[in-house]
């Protein structure tokens, strides 16, 4: 097993490839057409994009045809996953010795012949500190590939069962009890009141009114979206959460999906109270907030999710927009507050596998602020 030799490029392009995947979260990512690189991403590296080349570049000529490639995929790449700046970090192993390397905008390029190379580029060293202790310098030949090979194997296990606890289905308890909550109160409407439609039964049960609200009755920020006027609004609003709702459980998992919900209805309510002075009721601003939460975990996912969210779901949050902008009674300003409190709730509640300590502390620090610049353009404006 010792006595097997790899060629000193493939002894590199192995470590290197190891160490990115294994400590520093890279992806390998497919690129059709390329033979004898290795694309690396991770969308929240300093460099999301890492290729690594071995084959022979013999002049300036192909060096620059080899940039004009590299180009050409980020683009692919950028249109894949909704960027709009992309820095790409290319490590060429195999350079003639005329050629002279150029950086060209957010490409930059390093060449490396040997393992003490890796260790003297301050690119390398000063993005990547760790880099230097883990390089694997005391296996080789077939350890080597085996230990690589391992590793790499257990990180992608370990990825995927986060996967599969994200997207895998699950009972849908939260979303219908919600509804089922909805429905009920419907029905009372009719048993300890005068009916849906009737505002002086919604104002008895809860329904949104500013000056109410600002005499003390918060209550109403959240007990509003769970009233409806009328069974056709009741219907569309449970089918929307049905849909919607199912997914962004399934997603999130049920307490962060709640607070989510619940957050993104309070936040419309205060936004619908700023703008109007009128009674407004329905859960359509919470369900915004799951469209937003939606927008926020499927960017976060983007490479599943890129077609649905530029082809479905910001289409279907544009259009609604613009049917409340254009369509009198529409309580367009709850729709609004809903959805940016649901994509700043996502943010604050975290994303399994994707979301860090710092990122979750900032969506905390965020959405407290959106909330209490609400309240103060309520109450103290």
């Amino acid at each position: 097993m010792d006595n097997i030799n790899i060629t000193k490029r493939d002894d590199i392009l192995l470590r290197l490839s190891h160490y990115f995947i294994t400590h520093e979260n890279y992806t390998p990512i497919v690129v059709n057409g390329v033979n004898d690189e290795v694309w690396l991403s991770n969308e929240d590296a300093p460099y999301r994009i890492i290729r690594i080349s071995t084959h022979y570049v013999h002049n300036n000529e192909q060096f620059d045809f080899e940039l004009f490639k590299i180009k050409n995929i980020m683009k692919q790449i950028k249109r894949k996953t909704m960027s709009f700046k992309m820095n790409t970090l290319n490590i060429e192993l195999n350079l003639g010795e005329d050629v002279v390397l150029k950086d060209e905008k957010n490409i930059s390029t390093i060449a490396i012949n040997s393992i003490s190379a890796i260790k003297k580029k301050k690119v390398l060293t000063e993005t990547f500190p760790t880099i230097k202790d883990n390089l694997m310098e005391d296996l080789k030949g077939m350890d080597l590939i085996i230990k690589s090979t391992d590793d790499i194997n257990h990180k992608s296990e370990k990825e995927n069962k986060v996967y599969d606890d994200i997207f895998k289905p699950k009972k849908e308890i939260v979303t219908n009890f919600l509804i089922a909550a909805n429905v009920i109160v419907f029905i009372l409407l009719y048993v300890f009141g005068h009916g849906s439609t009737d505002s002086e039964t919604l104002f008895k049960f809860g329904a949104n009114y500013s000056e109410a609200v600002r005499s003390g009755e918060y209550y109403r920020l959240i007990t509003s979206v769970f009233l409806h006027a009328g069974f056709i609004h009741l219907l569309v609003n449970m089918y929307s959460l049905k849909i919607i709702g199912g997914q962004i459980e399934t997603y999130l998992g049920k307490w962060r999906y709640l607070v989510v919900f619940l957050i993104s209805g309070i936040s419309g309510s205060l936004l619908s109270c700023i703008f109007s002075n009128s009674l407004s009721v329905g859960a359509s601003g919470a369900i915004f907030g799951l469209l937003g939460s939606f927008i926020y975990f499927g960017y976060h996912h983007r490479v599943f999710f890129n077609t649905v969210l530029k082809n479905q779901v910001i289409p279907i949050v544009l259009v609604n927009l613009l049917i409340g902008f254009i369509v009198p009674g529409i309580d367009n300003a709850c729709h609004i507050g809903g959805l940016i409190g649901g994509y700043l709730a996502t943010k604050m509640v975290g994303l399994k596998g994707k979301t860090k300590a710092s990122d979750q502390v900032q969506g905390i620090i965020l959405c407290l602020i959106y909330l209490g610049m609400l309240g103060y353009f309520l109450f103290f404006r």
